[in-house]
């Protein structure tokens, strides 16, 4: 039964993320300019050191987890930003200068760039609660292999495990898509305890997949800067 959860678990987690991306994509249909060139394989945003993590071996397997160690290019990207909190969820996140609030709820937190890019940049974070007796170890394997098998399917150019402020997630970096106007997402998926309460936590850095790689250095010093209580 608890595995059967898991995967109903992972099939609402991707149902979720795939709304969020359909609207996103629609926030960017028609935007102008010309595409950017196309995703060069760099690593430049995975900067990350393998030291000193122990892990359950039932989510990971015994793989090796990584911790964030931000290039100077993604600190730099940082520089003269902004720390934003989601006091109701007790996250925080560093934000360079010009992001926007657009939606802070109980459940959802948005924030964009501001609208004069050519394409918007997003931080996208939803907070699932889950049942007490949910497997969590269970279904974050079960993320792991399924960015693992899209990764084999060309959808997804990397993925690790990835511990951020002492929580252990599954992060995944999105391929070009086929088209230049539709999303590309870096993502975080985690569990947590808060309040009292056993949650999924899903981040999500998007924007058009021409605009990613020059905004990649900022997603992905705003992701290695989140801040959850748990």
């Amino acid at each position: 039964m608890k595995r059967i959860l898991a995967i109903v678990g992972l099939a609402c987690m991707l149902a979720s993320c795939s709304k969020v991306g359909q609207k996103f994509d629609q926030s960017n249909a028609g935007s102008p300019g010309t595409a950017t060139t196309a995703n060069s394989g760099s690593s430049t945003g995975a900067s990350t050191t393998t030291s000193g993590t122990t892990t359950s071996a039932d989510a990971t397997g015994g793989e090796a987890v990584e911790k964030p160690s931000p290039s100077a290019a993604q600190l730099a990207a940082l520089e003269g930003g902004q720390e934003v909190k989601w006091d109701q969820q007790g996250m925080s996140w560093t934000l360079p200068a010009g992001w926007k609030k657009q939606t802070v709820e109980t459940k959802t937190f948005l924030w964009t760039t501001s609208g004069g890019a050519k394409d918007l940049g997003s931080l996208i974070v939803s907070i699932s609660p889950m049942a007490e007796d949910f497997p969590t170890d269970i279904s974050l394997k079960a993320f792991y292999t399924g960015a693992v098998d899209r990764k084999k399917n060309g959808e997804v150019e990397d993925v690790r495990w990835l511990e951020i402020d002492g929580v252990k997630g599954v992060a995944f970096r999105e391929a070009m898509p086929e088209g230049e106007t539709n999303a590309r997402r870096l993502q975080w998926l985690t569990y947590r305890k808060f309040a009292g309460q056993s949650q999924m936590v899903n981040i999500m850095l998007a924007t058009a997949g021409r605009s990613f790689e020059q905004r990649q250095d900022a997603f992905y010093g705003i992701l290695y800067s989140t801040k959850l209580v748990h």
